[in-house]
């Protein structure tokens, strides 16, 4: 079946202790379904993964299974810098009938060579061992500063054709998106950022997953959707403009946050795990401001 449309990766709510809110989570999974999103990558950069144990992980992703959530239309981070972890992590998804798991190569050590990144993936699908797993091999050099080359990318697909399926490429770097779709047609790619979703659909691309699909699936769903159309430019400028206006503000997690907490009235959702802090309100309050003032619209979940 594969995935083909928007997919958002997922804020993480927490309460106050710092725990995950299931309830919250839950009802923001829910909303951008409902919105329109063609798949969930929960788990990723934008759900703080990396603040979260395996065991969060695990449990959070059941708990959705179980709400009603279809697995077909999940597909949680497998980011870890182990082996052991990472092969658990795809293991569970798998077993779960989670369409798909994003994996971020080891991200620790730098430097590595494409031979140590492609031993990584090829032992964890190896350990796996499930004709269930579909991999999305997740390339976000800005912040794992480790990669996917080229050239490891179809050595992947060459080993494990029926499953390394795709990938989302979060460079920021047109180019090497494009050169992915040239090179790999079979795969399903996806710019990790809707201001390369038009360029990304002509030349063959599946969609995007992106960050600000938290709040806003609808405009981002309405490029994808009319992307042969004639007004297809004009759509995808407007997406492209709310895109920057967020990455002017800050750090996208903490202030995407604090956008759902000031359109919901729900404090709670500023809460974000340390490392992290919570984003200036007065920033937020400017972007707001700016957002409307565009004709940006937005509906809050509730729960």
């Amino acid at each position: 079946m594969g995935f083909r449309g928007v997919l958002v990766p997922v804020l993480t709510p927490f309460k106050a202790d710092l725990s995950p809110d299931a309830g919250r989570f839950l009802a923001l999974c829910r909303h951008l379904l409902a919105e329109g999103a063609a798949g969930l990558a929960v788990f990723g950069t934008t759900s703080e993964a990396n603040s979260l144990s395996a065991g969060e992980r695990k449990a959070l992703l059941e708990m959705l299974v179980e709400n009603g959530i279809g697995a077909d239309k999940l597909m949680p981070g497998t980011g870890a810098c182990s082996i052991t972890e990472a092969s658990e992590l795809a293991g569970h998804a798998a077993g779960l009938g989670c369409g798909g798991v994003l994996m971020l190569p080891p991200f620790y050590y730098k430097g590595v060579p494409d031979d140590g990144v492609f031993a990584f993936v090829d032992t964890v699908i190896s350990r796996v061992g499930s004709d269930r797993l579909k991999v999305y091999l997740y390339h976000i050099p800005p912040v794992a500063q480790v990669g996917y080359s080229l050239d490891v990318v179809g050595r992947l697909v060459s080993a494990h054709p029926e499953t390394v399926v795709g990938l989302k490429d979060s460079s920021g770097d047109w180019s090497n998106t494009a050169a992915l779709l040239d090179a790999y047609p079979q795969l399903e790619i996806f710019p990790g950022s809707e201001v390369f979703l038009l360029d990304g659909l002509r030349k063959g691309g599946a969609g995007c997953i992106t960050a600000t699909g938290n709040v806003a699936v609808p405009s981002i769903k309405a490029v994808f959707d009319g992307f042969e159309g004639p007004d297809a430019d004009e759509k995808q400028a407007k997406v492209t403009a709310v895109r920057r206006r967020f990455q002017e503000t800050g750090p996208m997690v903490p202030v995407l946050k604090a956008y759902i907490a000031r359109k919901s009235g729900d404090a709670d959702w500023t809460t974000v795990r340390p490392p992290m802090v919570a984003a200036d309100s007065d920033a937020v309050a400017a972007l707001d401001a700016d957002l409307e003032a565009m004709g940006f619209s937005y509906t809050a979940p509730r729960g």
